[in-house]
């Protein structure tokens, strides 16, 4: 299995899942179609993160082309829309193509309606992926424009958080220099942040800085380190917080202060 990344527009990210025998793919969010053309490839299905038009915008132009091309998402506002997934927090659609298979991971809060995509192929030594739109990003996390912090408290470290280690994360937006700036005032002794912002600086000039993997997240990613970066925060801040103080109060806290 291999993951093509492609950037498009100011500082997304569009990608597509290939198995290499057959050249048969699978589009994640792919809002700029002619970058999809480009790679002449058999595009069997789209599988829309959220219903944001930098993420689903070329989605109508491919279903015209395309005979059959399915277009999966959690939400009815997806353009072109073919295919709604089932948004439970217990249950998780298993789709599957060829050799590919597809679990879909509802994660509501960036919006109502937002799925990450685990992905792996059969008889496939390499690492599993997983799509994260805008809820998880190298070093960060998505803005909570339709949740809470409590639900995305939850979809980091309990669906995202449970997958394999070694899966590589693959995010919707290029925001790993400006995360990491953010988890240094949160964790300035951290050394895996100080290396990850080092390489960030240096490669981050004209190429992309996915993928991550989630055990490099939990290493340097205040978000999903919150017992770690809570300390801190109490220690710098030298203030008593009462004891109805959770780490969801601390998720929204903290993430409105790196906005």
């Amino acid at each position: 299995m291999k993951v093509k990344v492609i950037s498009i527009l100011e500082d997304n990210y569009m990608y597509l899942v290939i198995e290499e025998e057959s050249k048969l793919a699978l589009a994640v969010d792919p809002a700029v179609p002619h970058r999809v053309r480009r790679e002449g490839l058999s595009l069997t299905a789209i599988l829309t993160t959220h219903h944001h038009w930098d993420h689903a915008r070329g989605n109508e132009a491919l279903v015209k082309e395309i005979p059959d091309l399915k277009v999966y998402g959690g939400d009815d506002r997806i353009d072109g829309l073919t295919d709604k997934v089932v948004k439970s927090l217990s249950f998780n659609q298993l789709l599957q193509f060829n050799s590919i298979n597809v679990r879909c991971l509802f994660t509501p809060c960036h919006t109502s309606g937002h799925m990450c995509y685990f992905v792996w192929e059969d008889e496939c030594t390499d690492a599993p992926a997983v799509f994260t739109g805008d809820t998880l990003f190298i070093g960060g996390c998505g803005r909570f424009c339709e949740g809470t912090a409590e639900q995305m408290y939850h979809n980091l470290t309990q669906v995202l958080g449970s997958l394999p280690q070694n899966t590589k994360v693959f995010c919707g937006h290029e925001y790993t220099i400006k995360n990491l700036k953010f988890a240094m005032l949160v964790e300035p002794e951290n050394e895996k942040v100080k290396e990850m912002l080092s390489w960030a600086r240096v490669y981050d000039d004209d190429k992309p800085t996915v993928p991550s993997t989630l055990m490099d997240e939990f290493d340097y990613n205040p978000f999903l380190r919150l017992s770690q970066s809570l300390r801190v925060i109490l220690a710098l801040s030298n203030f008593c917080f009462p004891p109805s103080y959770t780490k969801n109060k601390h998720m929204t806290g903290e993430h409105r202060i790196k906005n």
